[in-house]
């Protein structure tokens, strides 16, 4: 059986299942959240043999392939890929080939790129993905990017993963202008938001960016070397759903981030360094809740940001002992 999954990355403005506290693609089969994932290695790809975004093919497959190998050396992850040449087909049409590529999506007036699969829908077992980047928009390669342009590695970067399995992250903070929001500052690629014009600063993978695509991929020790956070979060005596709660490492000064997702309120951050972390609660109610959950009326957002009342120590290869944090209405 197979199901075409489409998730749209909305990365100018501005489906997903649980794995630890991360969020990744996925779909309910019965009684089961199966989240998808690649099980060849390495994973093909092609690339659309025509120009686009003010981009010839030979520029576009460049950024492509840097985007890849910006996944594939991350040593935390077990992930490889292979560029299998060009192609004349689409991105999107339903062929078993992974291919990237522009599409003119001018009504996409917010939309710089999306990402589609299509998947086992007993295993999750990832049978084709494709990606199309907005050629309704300027861009560029630039090594230090274009003022006028949005960068395509960088973009390319936050598609691939997609591509591999994972949804959206919720480290970062913006400001609303207008109908639209600008992006203050971020860390992690997998935010919905992009940077401006310019800005390179998402060609390079951040911790939460590892945190997540390791749940999936991790490489053959990376359990060993890494711990969790464990925990809940309480309203009014009660579990919420739906609250991003971030680690914040005292040595390292790494963040992952998490979510509750259930509705006792528990969350377990994982791939975290040894050592002492500091644990932030607050609402997601900077940006688009559906970016993030399918089922939006059951996410909570009346509380207060709270940051744990203790430190809390994560071991290596194991887990903290669990926290509660409880937040107060507003």
């Amino acid at each position: 059986m197979m199901r075409r999954l489409l998730l749209i990355a909305c990365l100018v403005s501005v489906a997903v299942a649980p794995a630890a506290a991360y969020l990744k693609i996925g779909f309910r089969a019965g009684n089961r959240l199966v989240g998808v994932r690649w099980d060849q290695r390495p994973v093909p790809y092609f690339i659309t043999n025509r120009d686009g975004g003010g981009l010839t093919v030979p520029q576009i497959r460049g950024a492509i392939e840097r985007a890849f190998t910006t996944w594939a050396n991350e040593p935390d992850l077990d992930l490889s890929f292979d560029f299998r040449g060009f192609t004349g087909a689409e991105p999107f049409d339903e062929d078993g080939m992974n291919t990237l590529g522009f599409v003119d999506e001018p009504e996409l007036e917010r939309v710089l790129g999306a990402t589609g699969f299509t998947v086992d829908t007993v295993t999750g077992r990832l049978l084709e993905s494709d990606i199309f980047f907005n050629s309704a928009f300027d861009w560029s390669v630039a090594p230090g990017g274009d003022p006028a342009a949005y960068d395509l590695e960088s973009t390319a970067v936050h598609e691939i993963g997609h591509f591999i399995g994972l949804g959206h992250s919720a480290i970062g903070e913006t400001q609303l202008l207008g109908d639209r929001r600008r992006v203050i500052a971020k860390q992690s690629v997998m935010f919905p938001i992009a940077f401006p014009q310019g800005s390179i600063s998402d060609r390079v993978l951040k911790a939460d960016d590892v945190a997540g695509a390791a749940d999936i991929y991790p490489a053959r020790d990376y359990e060993r070397r890494h711990g969790s956070a464990t925990g809940r979060v309480l309203l009014d005596g009660r579990g919420i759903f739906g609250a991003h709660v971030t680690a914040f490492s005292l040595e390292t000064g790494r963040i992952v981030g998490g979510f509750t997702l259930d509705t006792d309120g528990r969350f377990v951050i994982a791939g975290l360094v040894p050592g002492l972390h500091v644990i932030r609660v607050e609402p997601l109610d900077d940006g688009d809740i559906g970016s993030y959950f399918d089922d939006q009326a059951n996410v909570e957002i009346g509380f207060e940001a709270t940051i744990a009342p203790s430190l809390v120590s994560v071991p290596a290869g194991g887990a903290s002992s669990d926290v509660t944090i409880n937040v107060r209405r507003r």
